[in-house]
């Protein structure tokens, strides 16, 4: 269970990350709440998993997980530039994660 709630935190992380940029220093009502309740929803989320996954594991997943959906959103909407560099790097990242969770 634990891994499922880290895998959602990180969804989340993902969310906050993009609404913060999307809030324009919090002058945009919209995107700063779905920021505020992202971030604590995710935050929690990680706490909650790292009772029963190391640190520097659970962490790390997490991050992962957040930058990856974060630079592929970013892409999708075409707020930044797709390469096939950056998507190798991206499909790195996710395939360094799926390691943690194998070796785990």
């Amino acid at each position: 269970m634990a891994w499922v709630v880290l895998v959602v935190s990180g969804v989340l992380e993902a969310v906050w990350a993009t609404a913060l940029g999307r809030s324009e220093g919090f002058t945009r009502p919209v995107p700063s709440v779905v920021f505020g309740v992202s971030v604590v929803l995710s935050m929690l989320g990680l706490a909650w998993a790292m009772r029963d996954l190391p640190v520097g594991t659970a962490y790390a997943v997490w991050v992962g997980i957040g930058a990856s959906l974060t630079v592929a959103w970013a892409m999708a909407t075409g707020a930044e530039p797709v390469s096939v560099a950056r998507v190798l790097l991206i499909l790195g990242l996710i395939g360094c994660v799926v390691g943690l969770k194998l070796v785990h």
